[in-house]
């Protein structure tokens, strides 16, 4: 395919639907003081010009749909997805309690009418203190139990709920590089487990997205935009940093001054002609409270000029 740079115009991305989440506002807990208030969340992402959201970290905006539904509907956002995290190569023991967890944020994604559910796989190292939790690599039964239990959990979310899960590749899991992410594709149902592809956590682990949605567009159900500084990335990876420090040294930067190109990525993208949600996600936790709403506003803007 041609090459395009970052600002090179991207035509005919209109089944590609953009929208933002409480991520790039610095959210990343239910409650925490060093974030933005839920309402003032909403309204930058629609003074940003996005109208779609994911719900976040349960428990962050309201879990009660009908608040939640007049809160989103006056300012003209709608909801494409909640988020769980969840450890299955931990095998049936977690199982009860990650659901407990999953349907927490089924019930509200679905009153929301969304139809994904993002799927985050547990941390190996704690995402703020960067503590080792447990081996970065799995054991063969692991394998089986993250791929055969992520089956179970998307058959069972799809009958239940009508959503379909998108595994979301994270850097300081367990899916995380390019190897690891195509072990899970072939050791997982296509009808029952999609990907959620996020850009830079991908480029974060080394990979290729264009590479991954031109060899494997069929599982691709849901895209997160971000893009990383290759010079702190750098830094990060000889030094051995974990991931919330990273973040906090900038790591996930704003569009178009980082890495993936985002114009190939649409471009790519759009050649699969499917519907599609393109979430921005730049992770900035901490930030300044005043920090979040130029930066939307101006990715926004590029985004456009991407032609999405």
């Amino acid at each position: 395919m041609t090459s395009l740079s970052p600002q090179s115009p991207v035509s005919g991305v209109s089944r590609i639907r953009v929208g933002s989440a409480p991520d790039s506002w610095g959210v990343w807990f239910p409650d925490d003081p060093a974030q933005v208030p839920w309402q003032r969340f909403l309204d930058e992402v629609a003074q940003s010009g996005y109208e779609w959201i994911e719900l976040g970290p349960y428990g962050y905006l309201p879990t009660d749909p009908a608040l939640l539904t007049e809160e989103t509907t006056k300012r003209g956002l709608k909801v494409s997805a909640g988020t769980v995290f969840t450890g299955l190569h931990h095998g049936e023991a977690v199982w009860e309690k990650t659901w407990a967890h999953v349907a927490d944020n089924a019930v509200l994604a679905q009153a929301m009418g969304a139809k994904h559910l993002v799927v985050i796989p547990s941390f190996w190292r704690d995402d703020k203190t960067g503590d080792v939790l447990e081996p970065d690599t799995l054991t063969p039964e692991q394998w089986r139990n993250l791929t055969s239990l992520t089956e179970r959990l998307g058959k069972e979310v799809r009958e239940r709920y009508g959503l379909q899960i998108v595994v979301h590749p994270h850097a300081d899991t367990h899916i995380d590089s390019e190897e690891n992410v195509v072990r899970f594709l072939d050791g997982t149902d296509s009808d029952l487990v999609s990907l959620c592809l996020d850009t830079g956590h991908y480029a974060y682990c080394g990979g290729d997205s264009v590479k991954l949605i031109e060899t494997y567009g069929e599982r691709i159900g849901y895209l997160h935009l971000k893009q990383v500084d290759p010079e702190i990335l750098a830094d990060v990876r000889a030094n051995q940093v974990p991931f919330g420090p990273a973040v906090a040294r900038g790591v996930m930067c704003e569009p178009p001054t980082g890495v993936p190109a985002l114009g190939p990525v649409l471009e790519a993208a759009q050649k699969l002609d499917v519907d599609l949600f393109a979430i921005v996600e730049q992770d900035m936790y901490p930030c300044e409270p005043d920090a979040p709403l130029p930066i939307a506003q101006r990715t926004r803007a590029f985004l456009r000029s991407c032609g999405a």
